[in-house]
C-alpha cells in the first residue's frame, strides 16, 4: 500500500481478504493459521468452489486495527507455499 493508499482506509477497518489455493485441508489450514496468528479467533471465511473444482478461493473478513497489521498478513501469505494468490 502506498500512503495515498492508506488515507483512504481508515483503521479500524472491515476489510476482505481473498486468498487462492488447491482445493485442499493443506490450503485451508494455512489459511487459518495466518489469519489466527494476526487476528486470533475475530474472522469469518467464506468459500467458493465447486465439488470438482482442484482449486478454491476463500474470503477471510477480519477487523484490522493497523495498516501494518494488513502487511504483515500479506506477506505471510506470500511466503507460504499453500497460497497461490492474495489480494
Amino acid at each position: 500500500m502506498s500512503d495515498a493508499d492508506e488515507s483512504l482506509l481508515k483503521f479500524p477497518a472491515e476489510l476482505p481478504i481473498k486468498v487462492f489455493g488447491r482445493n485442499d485441508l493443506g490450503f485451508r489450514a494455512a489459511v487459518v493459521s495466518i489469519i489466527e496468528k494476526h487476528y486470533g479467533k475475530a474472522y469469518t471465511i467464506t468459500e467458493v468452489a465447486s465439488k470438482q473444482a482442484a482449486y478454491v478461493s476463500l474470503t477471510i473478513t477480519v477487523r484490522a486495527e493497523s495498516r501494518a497489521q494488513v502487511d504483515a498478513v500479506y506477506q505471510d501469505f506470500v511466503a507460504s507455499e499453500q497460497v497461490l494468490m492474495a489480494l
